[in-house]
């Protein structure tokens, strides 16, 4: 539920985004008959059971996987450890270059594939391991051999990872206030501008595209901070992928918050969406 929320506070796409959208869904034969131009944001949903042709792209006439369909939008992968791990290990290329090229004996295709990937999945396969309402039933290996199937180097190129607990009938039941998506979306879009304004000259749009060279420009830390990056990294064996992607997310974290530079707190939090995986995965 809440990954299907997600477009509803994401950034308006611009022209250029919508025009490169739409130009996949034509291709791929795909596009709604009164649309000539497709304006929000693609959500997909993919089984578990997809091929990796069909994630990635490809066939006799190399065709728009759901990575490029996903452009500019969000690719669900609902029970993560479900997909083939061929499948899953299929994105790791596409996760870091933003684009997929499908080669076939005479000729090359290559398809945008910028897409955001939120993926879910259960502690262990009956679901309640860590639970405090349930005792779970799996025994180690079972947990051990079904996290295991999401790679390591996979986990690396996911930016956060959140926990959520199990949601008590008394918090469903209560009329509680919450922010709405269009008062989010409005936070999104004020710190889009902030970034495109700061990166325009450098041709990219957001602190996601930040190069090594721009991250040590505009990802600049003060004392206390470093030295709270260095403890978690030696503590929790970060790789240098985890490194720079704490610093795009802090300095996302500092542009929300409408603060000029990365604050001890900006680099705080989002050290601590980093450390779920050394909770599951570290043995």
């Amino acid at each position: 539920m809440i990954a299907t929320r997600v477009p509803t506070i994401l950034p308006d796409m611009t022209f250029d985004e919508a025009l490169e959208v739409t130009k996949i869904y034509s291709i791929s034969g795909m596009l709604p008959p009164n649309m000539p131009l497709i304006s929000q944001r693609p959500f997909r949903n993919p089984h578990h059971t997809i091929s990796p042709i069909s994630l990635i792209g490809g066939g006799k006439k190399p065709k728009p996987g759901e990575i490029s369909l996903s452009n500019h939008g969000v690719l669900f992968l609902d029970e993560l450890p479900e997909f083939s791990k061929n499948t899953l290990e299929s994105l790791r290329g596409p996760l870091e270059d933003k684009k997929i090229t499908i080669s076939r004996v005479n000729s090359a295709v290559t398809y945008p594939c910028n897409f955001m990937l939120i993926a879910s999945m259960n502690p262990c396969p009956c679901g309640y391991y860590g639970s405090i309402e349930k005792t779970c039933r799996c025994t180690e290996e079972q947990i051990k051999r079904y996290i295991n199937r999401i790679s390591g180097p996979l986990l690396d190129r996911i930016d956060l990872h959140i926990e959520v607990d199990s949601v008590k009938y008394e918090n469903l039941s209560q009329d509680i206030p919450s922010t709405d998506s269009k008062t989010i979306k409005k936070r999104v879009n004020f710190a889009r501008k902030i970034q495109f304004e700061r990166y325009n000259k450098h041709g990219i749009f957001s602190n996601s595209e930040l190069t090594p060279k721009l991250i040590m420009k505009y990802c600049k830390l003060n004392s206390e901070s470093k030295q709270i990056l260095n403890a978690a990294f030696n503590n929790f064996g970060l790789s240098a992928r985890a490194y720079t992607r704490i610093l795009k997310v802090a300095r996302t974290i500092a542009d929300l918050a409408h603060a000029e530079n990365i604050e001890t707190n900006h680099i705080a939090e989002a050290i601590q969406y980093r450390n779920l995986d050394r909770k599951y995965w570290e043995n």
